[in-house]
């Protein structure tokens, strides 16, 4: 093994589209498939025992979907960065994917260059989103405020809230969970969890505890939540 060896983890629930990408990374001499899975939890597990450099996995897969795996990847371990490798063109997959900490996004349909050029930008501590997924980060981010920027607290501002992410918002704060917030708009799971990325990415914190915190803080959210 060689110090410039990139070591990878693939996960992908179908046998054949791993394959595939096995062929395609191994083709490079530097770049090595150490292990294989087919959900995000054997992803985890084989990211906790094999510390690859890089993990390579898809959004939908079942028992743990990618998003999922790689909001847990850091517990698992410090150094493996995640390449979301997905067939879905998706804004809110796109956003949701850096929300949860992923350090790429390409799709599947992506050129055998682009997809070595993403492994080893990532390998070394970048992050690499191909020309279409970045033009919808850079859209979304020109519409919400800045990561950093003090939200105002005037209480009569709306944190550029939707009527939906200000009705799922009022339940999170009254402590109720995702599933049965879905059951009593009747909606998706993944919608909620959609909603609650976009309600956390406009307030400017990055977990339930600094949300429930800034609501207590802040008189226009309190004024939101009817508190």
């Amino acid at each position: 093994m060689t110090t410039d060896q990139i070591n990878v983890v693939l996960a992908d629930d179908h046998t054949v589209v791993r394959n595939g990408i096995k062929l395609l990374l191994e083709t490079e001499g530097e770049i090595k498939v150490i292990g294989e899975a087919n959900d995000g939890l054997e992803a985890l597990e084989a990211v906790k025992q094999l510390q690859p450099d890089v993990l390579v996995i898809d959004i939908r897969m079942p028992n743990m979907n990618g998003l999922e795996a790689t909001r847990k990847l850091k517990d698992y371990s410090e150094k493996t960065r995640a390449l979301i490798l997905s067939m879905h063109n998706d804004d809110e997959y796109i956003l949701q994917s850096v929300e949860v900490g992923a350090s790429g996004y390409l799709l599947k349909d992506t050129s055998k260059d682009e997809f070595l050029k993403a492994i080893r930008s990532i390998h070394k501590g970048g992050k690499y989103f191909s020309g279409d997924i970045s033009n919808v980060l850079i859209n979304s981010y020109l519409t919400v405020k800045n990561p950093g920027e003090p939200v105002q607290k005037d209480s009569e501002y709306d944190y550029d809230l939707t009527k939906r992410e200000k009705e799922i918002l009022r339940l999170i704060y009254s402590g109720v969970n995702n599933k049965e917030i879905a059951d009593q708009l009747k909606k998706s799971i993944r919608t909620i969890e959609t909603h609650r990325f976009n309600i956390m990415k406009k307030l400017n914190v990055s977990s339930v505890v600094e949300l429930l915190k800034k609501v207590e803080e802040e008189k226009g959210l309190q004024k939101i939540v009817g508190k």
